[in-house]
């Protein structure tokens, strides 16, 4: 290691060194809770709406307000764990996380949920990148692959997840709570994970054992202005139509982020400290894994959005049905990302075209079932299944392979940019995709529905068909 490494390093510690699969537990737990929260409201919604009497734009900040300050913030918490410490920025970030859930579920009024849900959002985006610089410090060889392949399937299970968590726990109902369960389940599960994290987390070092990297105020400012002119308009300029501002602030957000781009390169020319370091850009494979990733969480997140509108506002199916619709989903996706290391290997290298191509034909499949507005039968299972594993095998071994060839000191850096990317391509699905449903949705029954439903995967097909192309390396002369 040169002597200008980025992050401090972690102590001997015989009580953790010996407990790595504790470690890895506890982190995936938090991960898993954190990205669960970001869907599990969407069912809950109605119920939200009816008790607090929230209007359609109150609804959308409940919705919405975790996912901006969570994209705002991922590189700022990525940043922060280098300065601080990646054990007391997890630590931090959990406690924040969970006394936000805490207050989350005892709100009185939208304005209190709304200003608890930013608060979730900015625990999780201090926590989540701690995680992937844990498992990058922890594991090596081998057993690093496996922990980023679980890493990988528990980063997109959490999308299906929460749609089931969330029906279940609303239609439970339990002690006549309402919706309140969808926060207040984070609550104990974060103080086990507290307590478990203090004991299995590697010690950070003594301030001044290591140089750290200064924190680039300019490009952290830059960026999350630039990803909240762009998160903003996306999560509710579709509510409102795409009024005139969100245009702009789009518009806004593209311009700074070439203005961003050109001063962290600048400021590494002048031997600075940028806020991702350019060889984490220039890691072989990454380029094309944002490419595959952002595909891929697009697609996924625009087709649970979408069909859980479908499903809820023009097939009727109460809560509790519509989230249980997306468990062999779910199911099926992380048994891919846990199982695909160990296929041969000699299938790996077209493992992420061939989950792009399946996901666009089990995408039809669900359209055709559909139509009409039936419910699909016992066959629209097995095809979700096939749709899961789609999307597990576009984006599983993208994201491991892009990440296995980083290296550790740099893993703070690869984790606020992929997590990043993660987010964004999630948004941008859902308001694109979500945009094309609405916009053929008149809200006249389940044929119309079903119509609208139809062509938005046949968009998502096409997308997923994009994504089996764009990445494949171009053949030399």
């Amino acid at each position: 290691m040169t002597s200008t490494a980025i992050r401090p390093a972690p102590s001997k510690d015989r009580a953790t060194d010996n407990r790595p699969g504790l470690l890895l537990g506890a982190v995936l737990a938090a991960q898993f809770m954190a990205l669960l929260d970001v869907f599990i409201v969407n069912v809950a919604a109605p119920t939200i709406r009816t008790e607090l009497s929230a209007s359609g734009g109150a609804l959308q900040l409940v919705i919405a307000g975790y996912t901006v300050t969570y994209a705002v913030l991922l590189i700022t918490g990525a940043r922060l764990g280098d300065l601080i410490g990646h054990r007391r920025a997890y630590l931090g970030g959990l406690a924040l996380f969970t006394a936000a859930s805490l207050a989350c579920g005892l709100a009185a009024d939208t304005g209190q949920l709304i200003a608890f849900r930013l608060a979730q959002g900015a625990g999780s985006a201090l926590m989540i990148p701690q995680v992937l610089s844990l498992i990058q410090r922890t594991f090596t060889g081998e057993r690093r692959v496996r922990a980023l392949s679980a890493y990988s399937a528990v980063l997109a299970t959490g999308a299906a997840a929460g749609q089931v968590a969330g029906g279940v726990l609303v239609s439970a109902d339990l002690f006549g709570t309402g919706w309140r369960p969808v926060f207040l389940v984070n609550v104990p599960l974060g103080i086990a994970l507290l307590v478990l994290g203090a004991r299995v987390l590697p010690r950070d070092a003594r301030a001044g054992s290591t140089r750290a990297r200064a924190l680039d105020l300019p490009g952290l400012l830059l960026l999350a202005a630039a990803v909240s002119l762009l998160t903003v308009p996306l999560v509710l300029g579709q509510e409102q139509d795409w009024p005139l501002w969100s245009r702009l602030s789009l518009g806004g957000s593209l311009l700074l982020a070439v203005v961003f781009g050109a001063y962290e390169s600048r400021l590494a020319r002048r031997g600075g400290t940028p806020l991702i370091a350019p060889r984490v850009l220039r890691a072989p494979g990454m380029g094309r894994a944002v490419l595959r990733i952002s595909v891929a969480m697009g697609v996924n997140a625009g087709f649970l959005f979408t069909l859980t509108l479908h499903l809820q506002g023009g097939l009727g199916h109460s809560a509790l049905r519509a989230g249980l619709t997306f468990g062999p989903a779910a199911v099926v996706f992380g048994a891919v990302g846990l199982t695909w290391r160990r296929w041969p290997a000699r299938l790996h290298r077209g493992l992420v075209p061939a989950g792009f191509l399946l996901a666009a034909a089990a995408l039809l499949a669900v359209g055709g079932l559909l139509a009409g507005g039936g419910t699909g039968g016992w066959g629209l299972y097995p095809v979700l299944g096939a749709l899961g594993a789609g999307i597990s095998l576009a984006f599983g071994p993208a994201l491991t392979g892009a990440l296995a060839t980083v290296r550790p000191e740099d893993a703070a850096d690869a984790s606020g940019l992929l997590a990043t990317v993660t987010q964004l391509g999630q948004l941008v699905g859902v308001a694109t995709f979500g945009t094309l449903f609405l916009g053929r949705y008149a809200d006249t029954g389940a044929q119309d529905s079903a119509d609208a439903l139809w062509a938005t995967a046949l968009a998502l097909a096409a997308t997923s068909v994009v994504g089996a192309v764009a990445g494949l390396p171009r053949r030399s002369r």
